[in-house]
Order: C-alpha cells, then structure tokens, then sequence
C-alpha cells in the first residue's frame, strides 16, 4: 500500500514516473565553481532559470569581487558554511547556511561577496531572466535568515510555493525553487503547478533516481510537459529543483546581463557602467580618508 505524506512518497513497487530526461550534464568546472547552466546553452531549454552555478570553496579562497548584473535576478543559497555580502543598494551582512539572498538586479546594480569563517561554503547561485517590466526597473535585495525560509514536507520554499509553504520573496513570473532532502530509499512526487511545463534538478549529495537515470552530482533538464515528476533516494540526498512558465523572449546576452531585447540591454548596460563610475568615485575618496572598501573589477 502507497502512503503519501507530506508530499513523499513511499511505495513497494520500483517503477518511477516515465517523465523523460532531455538533457543532463556535469558541467563545467573552474575552481571552485562548476557552471552547470549558461545563458547560451541550457538556459534557452529552461528559461527564466538562465544560469547555475555549484560552488565549493575553502576557506581562505578568493573573494567574489564587486561585479555588475541587470535584467536578472541572483538568488544565492548556501548549504554550508557563510558567504559574507554587500552591494550598490548599501546592503552588506553575513548569509549563514540556509539563507538566501535575492537580488533583483532590475536596470542595473553591483554586488560581490566572499566566505566568512571558516568552514568550506557549498552552495549555488541561480540567474532568474526578468520579464519586460521588470528587466531595467529598481534594483533591490531581500535577504531570508534560514528560519525565514518556509518548508513544507522535505522541501524547503526558495521561491514559488508548495503545499501550503509560500516563499516570502514574490515574484512575477510564476515559478518554483525547492530544496530538497531525502532520506536513504525515501521517494517524493514533485506535481508542478498548473502551467509549468519548464522543470530541472541538480544534484547536492547522494545519488537521485528519476525515470531510468541515477543522477549524482550533475543537473538534468525534464521534457517539456505538465507531468509530475518521481523520485528516490539512494543514500541521503539533497537537491535542488526549478519549475516554471516558459519564458516567452528570446535572450539578449551582455558579459553579466541578459534582457528581453538588444534596447533593454544597451540601457542596462549603459545603468551598470555609470555605476560602476560612481563606486570608483567613492573608492578613490574613501581610500583618501582611509577608509577600507571592497575592491571590485571593472
């Protein structure tokens, strides 16, 4: 007999959804950073989600300098360790594992960061494509405490909503961003909201089954559909997942931007470069009144 609770699953037969995999990789990896999404490659398949990184630092590693975003949004999620912050809007703190940050890049802003203390920060930042009204809008950021992100069942609500969790971070294309943990042999049936045909999950820790794959340190991109998805867990495992709409415009890419149309990049950009002309200005006249400030690359 099958008991559902809270959302998991647990049979006594081994078959999974038939919910095809389209696409999965390992990435590519760079240090620290393995780039798993980019907006060139799976982030067409799975737009507004254009881009993930997996990071793994040690401590004493490179800070993230000061660099310039618009027509996205960030959201950083550390699963281990603190990565400290601070950004153009005048916000700056320690985001301790669980937490997440959300940056509403809009026309324009900059940000960096770097690990505070000192245990090995794991984690992954996620690029949301805004849609046109909001892709050269305000910047702003929200920063959620880990006791401030909502669970229901083994997952925990980024954005979006499920079961009777809603992130308190509201966006305006409909979208779901869970993270997810499974107990060895546990299995869980992820039903997307009507609508979200986009879907994919990386892998954290442990080995993930869905379909025919076993999936382990790596994303895997679903087929476009409405179907739900199911999943079991070899060893404990943890995961992330996205669902959503389909973004409905193609990507005009910048170096760190991505927007709607070449116009809205070039105002974008255009926003960014006069910032970043500003916080020159400011370092130079802090560093006169020896005042230490972020370094940051042009």
């Amino acid at each position: 007999m099958n008991a559902i609770v809270e959302g998991t699953l647990f049979f006594n037969r081994n078959t999974l959804s038939e919910r095809r995999v389209r696409d999965r990789t390992q990435g590519s990896n760079h240090g620290g950073l393995t780039r798993l999404v980019s907006p060139s490659d799976l982030g067409n398949l799975i737009k507004p989600f254009v881009f993930l990184d997996y990071f793994d630092v040690a401590p004493g590693g490179p800070p993230m300098n000061m660099h310039p975003h618009s027509g996205i949004a960030t959201v950083t999620l550390p699963l281990s360790g603190k990565t400290g912050y601070y950004d153009s809007t005048g916000k700056q703190g320690i985001l301790s594992a669980g937490g997440v940050e959300w940056m509403n890049a809009g026309g324009g802003v900059w940000h960096g960061g770097g690990i505070a203390g000192g245990e090995r920060l794991k984690g992954y930042q996620l690029w949301v494509a805004l849609p046109p009204e909001d892709e050269n809008g305000s910047a702003y950021s929200r920063y959620l405490s880990p006791e401030q992100v909502p669970s229901s069942g083994p997952a925990r609500v980024i954005l979006g909503r499920y079961g009777q969790a809603e992130s308190p971070i509201r966006t305006r294309m409909p979208m779901n961003y869970l993270h997810v943990r499974l107990k060895d042999g546990e299995r869980w049936h992820y039903q997307p909201p009507a609508g979200h045909i986009v879907a994919w999950v990386a892998t954290h820790r442990g080995k993930l089954r869905t379909a025919d794959w076993t999936l382990q340190n790596e994303i895997a991109v679903f087929e476009e559909s409405s179907q739900a998805i199911d999943f079991g867990a070899n060893g404990d495992t943890e995961f992330i997942l996205g669902s959503s709409i389909g973004h409905p415009h193609e990507l005009a890419l910048g170096y760190y931007s991505v927007h709607t149309s070449s116009e809205a990049l070039e105002r974008g950009e255009a926003e960014i470069r006069r910032i970043g002309r500003q916080i020159q200005s400011e370092n130079l006249l802090n560093r006169k009144r020896h005042i230490r400030v972020p370094e940051y690359s042009a």
